[in-house]
């Protein structure tokens, strides 16, 4: 067939009253925000498509054989964009375009079609030519989108009468594929191709009976096997609910998870796409999650299944080179990427996208929710657990990208279900029940209170979230410092006073900084975990009667929470140790009844002593030194009396000295026995706890251990505020070798002298100037050698009965010593 090229351009000028009017245009404008009356819906819909036509710049190709009646190539100038048209019919009745708001909208035209007709209506002859619409020879199984999406065939010239009559063994009066036609389908291509030759089955109509029937063949094997379908698939024993979301997925192929937070969703998400690869043959599923979520996914991936997974960061290169591996069934990308790699990402012809957090995409105007809806799978699964938060437009966006043809097209949604008062402001909503029903095969949402009793009574889980540039650099630097001393001690054996006082500084600064640079500095902000605890309360508030604690360790940490709940408006309790004891009861007495009082923020001020069982949420901004205080905040809300279950969050800096302290069991161990127990001073220890907390601190703080946190290309905060250094006296690494050689010397010399006094039996408190207290906690840990230790340092006056304390010394230099060594002990 020849094919006649017809190039034109359309470009921004208004067309003329003449043009409109043969097009059957109306003459004026209409707004796009509301119907100016006198017009229905559709017809106002197609005049606003048709506005988009006269103004945008297409470049318009005919390549088909008809002058009007034809195949053409549109591409939008602006956008880049390319769509095929063809015009069948001067009503839009039979007319197509490929564009996603043709196959949406239910008008039967779109901006595309309206050009073509403008771009036509120009040409010499175009009236004359318009009214002789050529009858096709050929017959064709097409998807008409006129009302509803159905498979149809329309009947060409060609063989005619035996087509007329074929045709009424598969298809209805108005043309349409009978249901039990959709099983054999090959068959019904046969006979049409063995009646004519150039009978055409168009590839959307292909999709849709393709679709059709995996939709019911996953049905069938849903219902004939149930739970069986899930029997090893995941490490973890699933809940009753979780196995009811994970069929009703199954069953669906393109669903959203709407699950109210703490319920699984993930482990849900995670067993749904193994059981399409071990049931359906898939081999490629992506992730699409925020970046503070990319490693959590990993980890959980990993725990549930046993199996590896990989996060595609890094340049455009080492991205498309993970999209191309078949190494890993599940890789994760983040939204960011994502939106930048939607071609390469459908290069690589995923079968499952799983996207999480889904309010990603809820204003579909953003360039990031236009394109992730421009990535293509076969299956879909959407995890969020606020599917609408401030209108029934952000649904819309979700099911648009689940299911587009649901709900219909946004302008009748919207007509449907908004309520406006004369001047055209929204007052409220109606008929949402329906909206409720039209997704009951798509969308399922669970609450707590739903599931109650299948829950523990208590959940805990740990949410690991990638820290800033800034704030690693200045973690690495104190972590340089801690593994020269390491190196020292594994060299010597030993640290001076001072050189443990600044281990326990830089370990603690460590940990400061996977907070926020604020905590050490009250000048710069850089942080990621605020920005996550107040997504979450975003999430958790949804429920009406929600309350949640916060537990920091630090004060100045506290101090911003308390700032951006006051940005919200969100009523709180702030409790922290310069808070004096008369005043604290009143604290969690408004806590606890007031129900506009939503969060109780805290140190560890309030980690023992206070009865919060109002709330049945904790969130942990930082995790102790020792599991039992983060026990003792886990027991203000999780105790005797508590009638809800108990959620429990802890956000973790991800690969930091927080993530090794989660992890490892030895350090947990170290710090239970005590290496740091009461506030994270107590570090002057004998050196069997000593060296055990050190070899402690080794593992957490190697460079095997800690590696650098990755960032997604150009998704590093940009705050124009200077980097912050360490204070001078923390920074050790231009003084090391100073304090080496200085204090080093002083203490060998200091315990020469204490071996050499011979002080016997209990009186050998201080064998070495720096483990004096290690060696007397050790002495009170016995009973009978305390007994012996009071005989000994104690003098009872016999005149006035009272009972004074004496301790046998070398000479007064000891007792300097001693109370030096207090002093610098007690000055933090």
């Amino acid at each position: 067939m020849n094919i006649k090229k017809n190039i034109s351009k359309i470009k921004n000028k208004k067309s003329t009253k003449k043009t409109k009017k043969k097009l059957g245009y109306h003459s004026k404008n209409v707004p796009h925000a509301y119907n100016p009356g006198k017009m229905t819906d559709k017809e106002w819909q197609t005049r606003l498509r048709q506005q988009i036509a006269e103004k945008e710049i297409f470049e318009i190709t005919n390549i088909g054989s008809e002058k009007i009646y034809s195949d053409y190539q549109v591409v939008n100038i602006q956008f880049r964009s390319t769509y095929k048209v063809a015009l069948r019919s001067k009503d839009n009745t039979l007319n197509f375009c490929s564009c996603p708001d043709f196959k949406t909208n239910l008008l039967g035209t779109c901006k595309h079609i309206e050009a073509v007709r403008l771009n036509l209506s120009k040409k010499r002859g175009f009236k004359l030519l318009s009214k002789i619409i050529p009858e096709l020879p050929y017959s064709s199984l097409y998807v008409s989108y006129n009302e509803r999406r159905e498979v149809k065939i329309r009947v060409g010239s060609e063989n005619k009468n035996t087509f007329q009559i074929w045709s009424k063994q598969y298809f209805d009066a108005n043309n349409v594929l009978l249901p039990a036609a959709f099983a054999k389908i090959e068959n019904v291509l046969n006979e049409a191709q063995n009646i004519s030759p150039s009978f055409r089955c168009y590839t959307d109509a292909l999709d849709l009976i393709i679709e059709k029937r995996t939709e019911e063949k996953r049905k069938k094997l849903v219902e004939s096997k149930g739970n069986q379908l899930l029997k090893g698939l995941s490490k973890v024993e699933l809940f009753p609910y979780q196995f009811e979301g994970i069929l009703f997925a199954a069953k669906a192929g393109r669903s959203i998870l709407a699950d109210e937070m703490g319920l699984g969703k993930t482990i849900q998400a995670i067993t749904w796409a193994l059981l399409l690869k071990k049931h359906f043959d898939t081999t490629k599923v992506v992730i699409i999650c925020p970046t503070s979520l990319k490693y959590q996914w990993k980890a959980e991936i990993e725990k549930f299944t046993g199996m590896k997974s990989c996060v595609v960061e890094g340049n455009v290169l080492a991205r498309k080179s993970i999209y191309k591996s078949d190494e890993n069934y599940f890789k994760i990308v983040s939204y960011h990427v994502a939106g930048n790699d939607w071609n390469y990402i459908n290069e690589m012809q995923p079968d499952i996208i799983i996207l999480d957090e889904a309010q990603r995409i809820k204003n579909w105007r953003t360039a990031i929710s236009r394109n992730i809806k421009r990535i293509h799978s076969l299956y879909t699964m959407v995890l969020t657990g606020t599917p609408v938060e401030n209108n029934i437009e952000e649904l819309f966006s979700i099911v648009q990208y689940v299911n587009p043809y649901i709900l219909g097209s946004l302008y009748h949604y919207l007509s449907e279900h908004q309520l406006k008062d004369e001047s055209g402001k929204i007052v409220g909503y109606k008929g949402l029940n329906e909206i409720g029903h039209s997704l009951s095969n798509t969308m399922l949402r669970r609450t707590r209170k739903q599931v109650l009793k299948q829950l523990p009574s208590r959940m805990d889980k740990n949410l690991f979230i990638p820290i800033t540039t800034e704030q690693y650099e200045l973690h690495e630097q104190y972590a340089d410092t801690v593994a020269k001393l390491v190196s020292k001690w594994k060299r010597f054996g030993f640290l001076t006073e001072k050189e443990r006082q600044i281990l326990l500084n830089c370990l603690n600064m460590m940990r400061m900084v996977c907070d926020s640079t604020f905590i050490i500095d009250q000048k710069t902000n850089y942080q990621t975990k605020l920005d996550e605890l107040f997504n979450i309360l975003d999430e958790l508030f949804i429920e009406q009667d929600a309350k949640v604690v916060i537990f920091s360790q630090w004060e100045r940490m506290t101090r911003l929470i308390a700032n951006g709940l006051k940005e919200r408006k969100i009523k709180f309790e702030n409790l922290h140790g310069s808070i004096p004891s008369k005043d604290r009861e009143k604290l969690f007495t408004n806590f606890n009844n007031d129900p506009e009082c939503r969060v109780f923020l805290s140190t560890d001020a309030g980690g023992v002593g206070l009865n919060l069982q109002s709330a049945s949420n904790m969130i942990n901004m930082d995790i102790p030194w020792n599991p039992a205080v983060l026990e003792q905040r886990i027991g203000r809300i999780y105790r005797m009396g508590q009638k809800k279950n108990v959620s429990i969050i802890n956000l973790i800096a991800q690969n930091t000295i927080e993530h090794k302290m989660i992890s490892t069991l030895k350090f947990k161990t170290a710090i239970a026995d005590g290496i740091l127990d009461g506030g994270d001073d107590n570090i002057f220890a004998g050196d069997d706890k000593f060296n055990k907390f050190m070899h402690s601190v080794e593992e957490i703080t190697s460079s095997e251990n800690i590696e650098p946190s990755t960032f997604d290309q150009d998704e590093k905060l940009e705050i124009s505020l200077p980097l912050i250094q360490p204070n001078k006296e923390d920074n050790t690494r231009t003084s090391f070798e100073e304090i080496y050689e200085e204090e080093e010397n002083k203490l060998t010399e200091k315990r020469e002298q204490f071996y050499e006094t011979n002080i016997a039996n209990s009186n050998a408190l201080i064998e070495s100037g720096v483990s004096f207290l290690s060696q007397l906690m050790h002495t009170l840990n016995d009973s009978s050698a305390t007994k012996e230790l009071v005989k000994n340092i104690t003098e009872k006056d016999e005149l006035t009965g009272k009972t004074y304390l004496k301790i046998p010394i070398q000479d007064n230099e000891v007792v300097e010593n001693a109370l030096s060594f207090l002093a610098k002990l007690f000055s933090k």
